[in-house]
């Protein structure tokens, strides 16, 4: 009798944990428990996106939908070359966001049936979600007397340079180069004669703009054409190594955000929608600038007094916008002229 009692006992103990464990596995989907409370977004950015990202604005967002909703957001995050996440993107990473340095990875995806234009240029600012001056990082002290871009084609300067073939900020630094003695009314010769003069003196490459950085801090080369992002976080974290040189002249880059829509479930379009809604909101506008990004709209006086003006500023649409500016500048003059001499 008794082993009659203790195997019907085991045979109780093992339904139970055997009932607990499906119970526990289909509870999600069962029709009274509770909606889930942990949302998740993936978005990829440039390079230098990431501090401002993950440390400022998305923490900020989680903060505010976890308030109106009472969901916690939990976001996946990768920060690469402009370059690198295009062709990530163009491979199937899953990615909801991208973020990237410049409208021409946009336009490649396009071009590729991934995304459409009317993705990001419907959006506020054209899609376009803070900028950034090219500026040019010496030694301490500048021991070389850099004050212009022009001065970085003198020969006894070694230069970084991250490399554009996968660095958005690279192709930015290219068009600085290039339209730098235009804006301040040179002609097409005098832009060719500088962007020649300086890719002369390219030392080494990097993959990104901020792998470049980190070859300047390490001690290579004379001088880094940047973003001015770069050199402010650092500055007021007091982590700067060099000296920030502002040009007359220079291009401001901008940033453009855009929704892969085709990675975007139904149930996650409310909550990307909110997302984008606040990152062109003054919370996120301010915290960019926190982490040394201009915003897309640069009239408040705070910003003005917190930025240093730049004489002769320039845009892409200056160039044509980054189709003609691509064909023109990039492949016609830096690719078939002054990387075959």
């Amino acid at each position: 009798m008794p082993s009659i009692v203790l195997r019907a006992s085991r045979i109780l103990l093992l339904s139970a944990l055997v009932g607990g464990l499906l119970l526990f596995t289909a509870w999600p989907f069962l029709p009274w428990a509770p909606a889930q409370s942990q949302r998740t977004i993936v978005i990829y950015g440039f390079s230098i996106l990431g501090e401002a990202l993950n440390e400022g604005v998305l923490p900020a967002f989680g903060r505010s939908w976890q308030k109106s909703r009472g969901e916690s957001v939990d976001f996946i995050t990768s920060f690469a070359g402009s370059g690198t996440i295009t062709n990530q993107i163009r491979l199937g990473v899953p990615v909801e966001v991208a973020i990237f340095a410049h409208e021409l990875d946009a336009l490649r995806l396009a071009k590729l049936g991934v995304i459409r234009q009317d993705d990001w240029r419907e959006l506020p600012h054209a899609g376009v979600i803070n900028k950034s001056p090219f500026i040019i990082l010496v030694r301490p002290g500048n021991p070389k007397g850099i004050h212009e871009l022009a001065h970085l084609s003198h020969p006894d300067i070694k230069l970084v340079h991250p490399d554009p073939l996968i660095s958005g900020g690279a192709l930015w630094s290219i068009l600085a180069e290039y339209y730098a003695p235009i804006a301040l009314g040179g002609s097409h010769e005098d832009g060719i004669q500088q962007l020649s003069g300086i890719w002369k003196n390219v030392a080494i490459q990097a993959g990104s703009a901020r792998a470049a950085r980190t070859q300047f801090d390490q001690g290579f080369g004379d001088a880094l054409i940047t973003y001015e992002q770069e050199a402010l976080r650092d500055r007021a974290r007091g982590k700067l190594k060099a000296e920030v040189i502002y040009p007359r002249s220079t291009i401001l880059s901008e940033h453009v955000l855009v929704p892969v829509y085709k990675n975007i479930a139904p149930n996650q379009r409310e909550l990307i929608a909110a997302l984008l809604q606040f990152l062109w909101g003054d919370e996120a506008q301010k915290i960019f600038q926190e982490y040394g990004f201009r915003s897309v709209d640069q009239t408040s006086s705070a910003e003005e007094s917190s930025f240093e003006a730049i004489e002769h500023p320039f845009y892409i649409k200056d160039l044509g916008g980054w189709e003609v500016a691509e064909r023109d500048i990039i492949e016609g003059v830096w690719k078939n002229q002054v990387l075959k001499h």
